[in-house]
């Protein structure tokens, strides 16, 4: 996302999953990097292995033992209302559905018409469309994200339990998101794979600091949370494709969207099913989540040369409208109104907090982000190696979030 995020003092609450006494948490449930980001260590230390962005104070295990007794408790319903949204493997659309077939005659053929199409599409939208694949590139990082949540896990590889059934039948139809947006662009020669490769390989090795604490309240938030993300993304990535008239990229990115929306759907039906049954505990966590703002999969990108990747990559999506700052609040919003947050009754004083602070985000994100759409500036043009160091214009939005 395009922006520039500032820090502003708020009123902080505490964490639903810990006793109000323990704002001096055990050491046990910190880890912290002990570099500061401008020092001679961490120049020293600085890749081949460690992410470009420094990983702050990371909170682990917040959940208490009777919380995970909850989600232990949903195996049932698990099985029955979320399940039901994977499709069979023999229903579902491969890659191979929408690329040029390598054992036909016509190969060659199809590959040159795929060329041909690319051409007529600009720079701007490859940075994107090559972004938004290393993005499904990473996904081993996504699902060893769900796999350290408490409760949910699989404990095994291979757990029979409906919530680790669930992550490796989801991972399964992720990874086919990757590997088509993977060999579209290879075909294209429209772009330096290695330069790709390179930048997909330093984003999994640095993993991913989406601050949800092996918490499954925090994760399931932040889940669909990005689930609708990737959704507008890819969804928007298909409305360009067509413009720019290549209908068959268009097909592609459109199948993804509609599968990260059914997966949106069942994230979605998880956190309801929480406020149904724990809505002093939901509430709270929602309003952490949202005072920690909802970090991007790919924060941690990198490709060898832009320390600052993950910001031109996001000020050209916010440019050409694949994921912007509006996006953000529209989300925030959408999912305060679905989850029934306003009607929320019964709650602690600390839940009523934690229900004005999130209720009353959207408008004063959304002020903000007029404001800053008024005050933005054109930065200089920068190159991305995945393009062949062809320069793009970025535009910067100094936002600030509560």
């Amino acid at each position: 996302m395009a922006l520039k995020f500032s820090p502003i003092t708020c009123q902080k609450f505490p964490s639903f999953a810990l006793s109000p006494m323990a704002s001096l948490r055990s050491p046990k449930f910190f880890m912290a990097s002990s570099l500061r980001s401008g020092s001679k260590a961490a120049e020293n230390l600085k890749k081949p292995f460690m992410p470009p962005r420094e990983v702050h104070v990371q909170v682990t295990h917040s959940l208490p033992p009777q919380k995970i007794e909850i989600f232990k408790s949903l195996e049932g319903w698990a099985e029955k209302n979320i399940l039901t949204h994977l499709k069979p493997v023999e229903k579902c659309w491969q890659p191979q559905d929408f690329l040029p077939d390598p054992a036909s005659d016509g190969f060659e053929e199809q590959v040159n018409e795929l060329r041909e199409r690319a051409k007529e599409i600009p720079d701007d939208y490859f940075v994107i469309l090559v972004g938004d694949m290393i993005t499904e590139e990473a996904l081993p990082t996504y699902q060893t994200m769900l796999n350290t949540l408490d409760g949910t896990r699989d404990e095994t590889g291979a757990s029979l339990t409906s919530w680790a059934i669930w992550t490796r039948a989801w991972t399964a139809e992720e990874n086919r998101h990757g590997d088509l947006l993977n060999k579209y662009l290879y075909l294209s020669g429209r772009v330096d794979m290695r330069q790709i490769e390179k930048t997909i390989q330093y984003l999994i090795g640095s993993g991913m600091d989406p601050h949800t604490e092996n918490n499954p309240y925090l994760g399931f938030i932040y889940t669909s949370f990005q689930e609708r993300a990737t959704f507008i993304s890819h969804g928007n990535t298909a409305r360009l494709a067509k413009e720019h008239g290549d209908i068959k990229l268009a097909q592609i990115c459109g199948n993804i969207a509609s599968d990260e929306k059914r997966h949106e759907t069942a994230y979605i039906k998880i956190v309801e099913k929480l406020f149904e049954i724990d809505p002093d505990g939901t509430v709270l966590a929602f309003a952490d989540m949202m005072r920690k703002k909802i970090t991007m999969p790919a924060e941690f990108i990198y490709d060898g040369r832009d320390d600052n990747l993950f910001d031109h990559f996001s000020a050209v999506a916010q440019r050409l409208g694949v994921y912007t700052a509006k996006d953000y609040v529209d989300i925030v919003e959408f999912l305060v109104d679905r989850w029934k947050v306003k009607e929320l009754t019964g709650l602690s004083a600390d839940g009523r907090k934690a229900q004005d602070y999130v209720c009353g985000l959207p408008p004063r994100i959304r002020k903000l982000e007029e404001r800053a759409q008024e005050r933005a500036k054109q930065a200089p043009s920068v190159p991305f190696s995945w393009i062949f160091d062809r320069e793009r214009a970025v535009v910067v939005f100094d936002v600030v979030f509560f």
